[in-house]
């Protein structure tokens, strides 16, 4: 009885643990370290200034910061956005770090 409660509770700690969600950020169990980009304009892509803007996540539960495009531009003093990237690192879904980066002049 004791083994079979083990086991089950074992089982459904790693179905949760691996299974994901639909996100449209990459998601992993243990750890995720990812770049990616959210939008760019038409035509030249050359960029004189950078700005970023950083949400950070505690073990899903509390999130706070201001990972906003604009603050991200405001950051840089970037007036015209030529491009925006994202970039993500979490471990275990402890600590978690989302970054807007922002190119543009």
């Amino acid at each position: 009885m004791l083994k079979r409660r083990y086991l089950f509770s074992l089982a459904t700690l790693l179905f949760f643990a691996v299974a994901g969600c639909a996100s449209y950020m990459p998601m992993g169990s243990l750890y995720v370290g990812a770049k990616g980009g959210i939008g760019a304009s038409t035509g030249e892509v050359s960029y004189t200034k950078v700005g970023t803007a950083e949400v950070t996540s505690i073990m899903g539960l509390v999130a706070f910061g201001d990972g906003s495009i604009t603050t991200a531009a405001k950051n840089g003093g970037i007036k015209k956005i030529k491009y925006v990237d994202y970039e993500v690192e979490n471990i275990l879904g402890v600590i978690g770090k989302y970054k807007t980066v922002v190119y543009g002049d």
